[in-house]
């Protein structure tokens, strides 16, 4: 095919391509064109020469990989990161106190066990991590998720005993923070578990299955259920958690509200309030002049020591009847054994919290990794998550990951390193040894508004809305249905929903069919419903798919191939035009004038003259489809249902007198149709061609005319 160029006076600097060839077709390419190599067996046996390359070296790399550590701190620059990771490290320690104790309530363990988790996973982050600049610890969502589970486990109702020589019932609150600390490690066992074995089988890529609009809608949603959660703290009343289905409408809506509103003790929702306008202002004040700020000024251990103040001074607990932290003891807890007895009950949330822990980190990771031009592996933070869990379970901690607040207050005051996550843990750790009593009279309404606060960068997100309406609506789709399902159905079930829907959006995309048209003069081809130059070639129907052809699409590609070509193909075969209009058939009307010669590469069939314009229309409106053709260019992969379904397409055609042809088929593909034993019968490699317009000029050939009829 020769192609001519446009003239000069149109396009004066555009390069000029000039093709002079036959038309290839897969057969031809075969016999003429490609040559396999040769290629060596693969021996049976690893030959032993081998071994030797895969001791040493290997075994060092792998050592640095598990530990990566090793590879960093010995050339470790002090003078020029020692002072920013110090300044970092101390204040996202000084944040890892207050959120460590607000986190607790939300996991429905005592306040206590939110300090263990910021110290020991943190610690442990340290030397298996690979990001530099994330702050590992407890975090709200994850939080949640993790007391839905502990009170469902343990409810009040399984702790009410009686009194002595009474009928009165008491809760034991004792025993039923026991309990929930027992559900809360184990499950935080089994999350390390899941998160190790995921990082050790090399599975790292899971987080890609969690779209960002589906992260950002379900984490949302989750700070609604914080947020509706911290209500009864704020207002200081006491109503029972409740989790699952349309939790947040009955919490919100019907017990605080209806039931509750009355008991609301104002001395507690006065100092909510009051903190969470001063938090309010620090954190504006800390963003308007972050560039100016040295370091960011801590609002919320202000927060926790000047309300401890003035909670002892005045004694809110003893006179206004205020609800404070309690006992906090001092020092570490032992090691102990996670109560295996409880992980029957535990899958399906450990597999929930492990992947949404790891979604977390592995992005965050990842946007400062790119900031600062260095590398995070996935599956080596799948294992250091997991390490983190799982062994930290065994210190009475729950559940970590990565904190967005802390993340960047880490970044912003100058940490390079791990070693600011290491010095943040012994702030932590001075704390817990030391000074823990000292926070034993903090009003649990100051870590409420702590946490409502903090949730206001995950309520910027619903700025996605718009954003998301005018570049993607499917994206829009994910978001919504991650929200509004997260929000109703609870994190568990509404996260089930999101990846669900997520998933089917996959399928509706892989679902979307074109037909091709050709720009004059080129051998380009396009979509003839978006283009207006482009123009199908007369009798010849060109079909491209957009993806892959497997058993979710196959039965709606053939449908669609064998709908809309056969509209042509009956009219063609109608006796009179108000028959077909009768059956609502839509007739294509080509251009045929031209003359028997070839013009830049194309083929074009003489027209016979007609006596009328009226009976020349009305012929063009009959021109019989005399070839079918697939465009495959962006087929990557093939499976047997797919192969069954073109195959049935060709043959059903071939029986009406009209050849289908595919087209830019890459040699992967025609390999598996290969395998697949697709070219059988009737089915042969001439049926295949490297590019549309190899198969078009065949199809325009007065030989493959010939050639049709008598098929």
């Amino acid at each position: 095919a020769a192609m001519e160029p446009e003239s000069p006076s149109k396009r004066p600097s555009a390069p000029v391509l000039c093709v002079d060839r036959p038309v290839y077709s897969e057969k031809y390419m075969e016999s003429e064109l490609l040559h396999r190599k040769e290629r060596t067996p693969t021996p049976s046996l690893i030959p032993m020469s081998w071994f030797p390359s895969c001791s040493s070296d290997r075994a060092k790399a792998a050592v640095l990989s598990f530990l990566p550590i090793l590879s960093w701190l010995p050339s470790y620059p002090v003078r020029k990161y020692l002072f920013g990771d110090v300044v970092s490290g101390l204040s996202t320690g000084v944040m890892q106190l207050p959120q460590g104790l607000a986190y607790a309530m939300l996991a429905a363990v005592p306040p206590v066990y939110g300090l263990y988790s910021s110290f020991y996973p943190v610690l442990l982050y340290t030397f298996f991590g690979t990001s530099r600049h994330i702050s590992m610890g407890t975090f709200a969502v994850i939080s949640l998720m993790i007391g839905g589970v502990a009170e469902r486990e343990a409810p009040d109702s399984d702790f009410y005993v009686h009194q002595f020589n009474s009928t009165n019932k008491t809760l034991d609150t004792d025993a039923r923070d026991t309990r929930r600390v027992q559900v809360a490690v184990a499950l935080t066992c089994l999350v390390g578990i899941i998160q190790l074995a995921l990082g050790l089988l090399r599975f790292g890529f899971v987080a890609i299955y969690l779209a960002e609009p589906l992260v950002r809608g379900f984490t949302t949603a989750a700070a609604v259920h914080v947020f509706v959660s911290q209500l009864k703290y704020l207002l200081d009343i006491k109503t029972t958690r409740y989790s699952g289905p349309l939790s947040v409408l009955y919490v919100s809506l019907t017990a605080l509200f209806s039931k509750k509103i009355g008991q609301t003790n104002v001395a507690s929702l006065v100092v909510g309030l009051v903190c969470i306008v001063f938090l309010y202002v620090v954190k504006d004040l800390n963003d308007r002049f972050k560039k100016k700020l040295p370091v960011p000024i801590p609002g919320e251990i202000i927060v926790v020591i000047v309300s401890t103040g003035i909670s002892y001074g005045m004694k809110l607990c003893d006179v206004y009847h205020v609800d404070v932290v309690g006992e906090i003891p001092t020092g570490l807890l032992p090691p102990s054994v996670p109560k295996f007895s409880l992980l029957h009950s535990l899958v399906v949330d450990s597999i929930a919290i492990a992947i949404v822990g790891f979604s977390m980190a592995i992005s965050l990771a990842k946007i400062f990794a790119l900031k600062h031009g260095y590398a995070v592996d996935g599956n080596q933070e799948l294992i250091a998550l997991g390490l983190c869990n799982f062994t930290g379970s065994f210190f009475h901690t729950f559940t970590i990951t990565c904190s967005m607040s802390r993340s960047l207050v880490q970044e912003s005051t100058g940490g390079k390193t791990q070693i600011a996550g290491l010095l943040s843990s012994l702030v932590v750790l001075l704390v817990v040894v030391a000074i823990g009593f000292m926070f034993e009279p903090l009003p649990k309404t100051v870590l409420a508004a702590i946490i409502m606060v903090n949730l206001l960068g995950m309520f910027k997100q619903f700025r996605d809305v718009c954003l998301l309406w005018g570049t993607s609506r499917i994206e829009l789709a994910i978001w919504v249905v991650a929200f509004i399902a997260s929000v109703l159905l609870g994190l568990d079930y509404g996260l089930l929903v999101a990846i669900a829907f997520a998933m089917l959006t996959i399928i509706y995309r892989t679902q979307r069919y074109m037909i091709l048209g050709q720009i004059p003069n080129t051998a380009l081809y396009y979509d003839v419903e978006e283009y207006e130059e482009a123009t199908e070639c007369a009798g010849i129907k060109i079909f491209y798919s957009n993806t892959s052809i497997y058993f979710a699409n196959n039965v709606k590609l053939a449908a669609y191939v064998w709908w809309r070509g056969r509209l042509c193909t009956v009219a063609s075969c109608q006796c009179c035009v108000p028959q077909d209009m009768e059956m609502g058939i839509t007739h294509e009307v080509v251009d045929g004038e031209g003359s028997d010669l070839q013009e830049n590469g194309q083929l074009v069939e003489a027209q016979a003259e007609s006596d009328s314009e009226e009976s020349r229309n009305f012929l063009e409106a009959l021109s019989p489809v005399h070839s079918i053709i697939l465009d495959f260019t962006p087929v990557n992969f093939i499976d047997s249902v797919g192969a069954k379904a073109i195959q049935a397409v060709i043959k059903e055609y071939a029986e009406i007198g009209v050849s289908v042809f595919l087209a830019g088929c890459s040699r992967t593909v025609l390999a598996e149709l290969r395998a697949l034993q697709f070219f059988s019968g009737a089915v042969t490699p001439e049926l295949v061609f490297p590019t549309i317009h190899d198969a078009v000029l065949h199809c325009q050939c007065p030989r493959s005319h010939q050639s049709n009829d008598s098929m």
